[in-house]
């Protein structure tokens, strides 16, 4: 018997993916001629734009509030502007009493589930899901009523319905989706709202990659709706708008009420956001509306030029492609675990298998999760993804 007891949630909780699939490079050398493509992780690797760098370096030394204890659900001024944008963008009604910033997305995740959910309560989760999503339900010892996708990597509302009872708390969903890309048509949003809302319970809508959407205008019309507050939770990151990773920024939706329960979690796990990455992120609302534009065009170029690109790669099915993601079906014997090692080992791949993102035939699942992959692409360029393809094309397994 160990003397040192493990949570047996957390001991549970699959390893961080991202980890798991950089250790298959540690100690790696590859040639000049073939260096690693690093289709893995599409967080931005280039830092924040000037301007706003400069804005950060003025904050450091001009801005005493930039280097002290904030308010728990934010910067005052970031969360009217946050308020002020998305009643513009959406067509609905928001006051600044209903955004609360955090520190990243994921901590916004974490935050809403624990306002909803309790250990042995449950919540719908679409796959292929997003893996640190997955993981948090697993620590916190909530169920995951897993509602596969269909082969157009949408989840379907009725099958949905059907998975509803006492314990189901909320249903998830992400658009534009990570892992596979697909940005889910504001019809089907709207119809998972009336399955929430009818059952009393709540929709949580990750945005993340609303930025990069591949449609001009609202990408749904929740906010428009009379007591949208009562269903909708809304999560939103600006690290991959005005690339603030590392100073963890994001952002959630919802009504005062839950956010007033929120703000327990949230005093008690940072006490307050990055004070200066909330300055960086009111800086890019109110100044880098064009330069964001410019970076939403370079992506929707690498969207092109994935799906142009895809039918040249025999035996691979391209399933969805947006935002960051291109999600594929492989034609190989072998599950995508190990043909994303030997991708490694054979092409100077590192791709993601989706048995990160689904459960396996072992966890009960139905093969999708041995069949498919996850490819990020917005870190490499056109020229980056013709190069891909090359390998890919060229790829066998061992």
């Amino acid at each position: 018997m160990s003397v040192n007891p493990v949570n047996p949630n957390l001991f549970a909780t699959m390893s961080s993916p991202i980890m798991d699939s950089r250790r298959w490079v540690d100690g790696k050398t590859f040639s000049d001629g073939m260096p690693l493509i690093n289709v893995s992780q599409a967080a931005p690797v280039d830092p924040p734009p000037a301007p706003l760098r400069e804005a950060l370096a003025d904050a450091v030394l001009n801005d005493a509030g930039a280097h002290l204890y904030g308010a728990v659900l934010g910067f005052p001024e970031l969360r009217a502007e946050v308020a002020q944008q998305w009643s513009a963008a959406y067509g609905g009604k928001l006051d600044a009493e209903n955004v609360g910033i955090t520190s990243g997305c994921n901590q916004a995740f974490c935050a809403a589930i624990s306002s909803l959910c309790g250990p042995g309560d449950a919540v719908i989760l679409p796959a292929p899901w997003y893996f640190n999503h997955k993981m948090w339900l697993d620590m916190a010892g909530i169920e995951c009523r897993v509602l596969m996708c269909g082969d157009d990597m949408l989840p379907v509302p009725e099958q949905a319905a059907e998975l509803i009872d006492d314990k189901v708390k909320a249903i998830i969903l992400v658009t534009p989706n990570n892992p596979s890309g697909v940005e889910y048509p504001s019809a089907l949003v709207d119809a998972f709202f009336k399955v929430a809302k009818n059952a009393g319970i709540s929709l949580v809508i990750d945005e993340t990659y609303r930025d990069f959407h591949s449609v001009t205008g609202a990408p749904h019309g929740l906010f428009a709706k009379d007591n949208w507050q009562d269903t909708l939770i809304q999560l939103y990151s600006f690290s991959k708008a005005y690339r603030l990773t590392g100073h963890r920024v994001g952002a959630i939706i919802s009504s005062t009420a839950r956010l007033a329960e929120m703000e327990k979690f949230l005093d008690t796990l940072t006490i307050c956001p990055n004070q200066l990455g909330q300055r960086g992120a009111l800086f890019g609302m109110q100044n880098l509306g064009n330069w964001l534009g410019g970076e939403r065009r370079e992506i929707l170029d690498r969207r092109a030029a994935m799906i142009e690109g895809f039918p040249s790669l025999e035996g691979w099915t391209l399933k969805g492609c947006g935002a960051y993601f291109a999600y594929a079906e492989h034609p190989f014997e072998a599950s995508s675990h190990d043909v994303a090692k030997a991708l490694v080992e054979e092409a100077a791949i590192l791709a993601l298998p989706g048995t990160m993102f689904s459960p396996t035939l072992a966890e009960g699942g139905t093969g999708h999760a041995e069949r498919h992959f996850r490819i990020a692409f917005a870190n490499i360029d056109r020229a980056g993804i013709g190069k891909l393809f090359d390998r890919l094309s060229s790829f066998s397994m061992p």
